[in-house]
């Protein structure tokens, strides 16, 4: 399911648009493409995606790496099966991870790759042939360029690079969200509370008493606020796991005098044997 999530949003169809040039035009879809949309649904795609990319990452990152048109001509001439969306889509992926590593240099260079095979594909669309069919008609073109059409090449170039920084910003802080949501969940105390969301809602005083550990500032400080405040803050204190009870409340009550401290207390708030029988937490684990 992780593999299949990673593998969707980020194809060739989501991430790229068609250049606009006399040569590229958005025609009908090949036959034998719409055979394979028949024949295939998104699982199987993705899985066709997966054994090929299994089968021929090293040589689709080979092609990445060429600086060259007329070296990537010859590549592709030696390799033609690199000729189709898998391979599109798997430079994609690629730039992706780099953008996410902030290895931008490399990502740009990548990309141009990954828009040459793009305009490749869309050039095999528009003659209605196989992909393999159009290496030499497009290299051929591409090496010697209208201006139109380098200048719908560059264009598209750049929005790529714009749309995979954007696409890598977001899972990036898609990331960082579900990290933050893994380490809250850990942080949890016995009443579902968070730690740290909950002394972040304590009166300063109070955050001064968990800060320094210290029994006899929070009685203090509890015995001079109102008894409701004093049991909801302690409450989600020990839900969240910031105050946690060592022993027994009718033991406390006997070894340490109970009855009499509670006399010198509000009604509702902690009595000095309660204080006594708990003991502090991190806010943070």
């Amino acid at each position: 399911m992780k593999k299949k999530e990673r593998l969707r949003p980020w194809n060739i169809d989501t991430i790229c648009h068609e250049g606009k040039s006399k040569t590229i035009i958005n025609s009908a879809t090949l036959k034998h493409e719409d055979a394979a949309a028949s024949e295939g649904s998104e699982e199987a795609a993705i899985n066709r995606l997966k054994d090929f990319v299994k089968k021929h990452n090293k040589t689709i990152r080979k092609f990445g790496m060429f600086q060259k048109p007329l070296d990537s001509q010859n590549f592709l001439l030696e390799h033609p099966f690199l000729v189709c969306e898998e391979t599109a889509n798997q430079l994609v992926l690629w730039c992706i991870d780099l953008a996410m590593e902030e290895k931008y240099d490399l990502m740009n260079h990548v990309s141009h790759q990954c828009i040459v095979m793009q305009f490749m594909l869309e050039l095999a669309k528009s003659l209605k042939c196989d992909p393999r069919a159009c290496v030499r008609p497009f290299f051929a073109k591409f090496m010697n360029p209208e201006p139109e059409y380098q200048k719908a090449f560059d264009d598209e170039l750049s929005a790529f690079r714009d749309r995979i920084r954007a696409r890598a910003k977001v899972r990036i802080e898609e990331a960082m969200m579900k990290l933050e949501e893994e380490e809250r969940e850990k942080r949890l105390g016995p009443g579902g509370l968070d730690p740290v969301e909950v002394f972040d809602t304590l009166p300063p005083a109070l955050q001064e008493c968990f800060e320094k550990k210290d029994v006899e500032m929070l009685k203090t400080v509890l015995c001079g606020m109102d008894p409701k405040d004093a049991e909801y803050h302690m409450k989600r204190c020990v839900d969240s796991g910031l105050w946690v009870d060592n022993v027994n409340k009718e033991e406390d009550g006997e070894e340490d005098g109970k009855g009499t401290a509670e006399s010198l207390t509000q009604p509702g708030q902690p009595t000095e044997g309660d204080v006594a029988s708990q003991q502090f937490s991190d806010p943070i684990v």
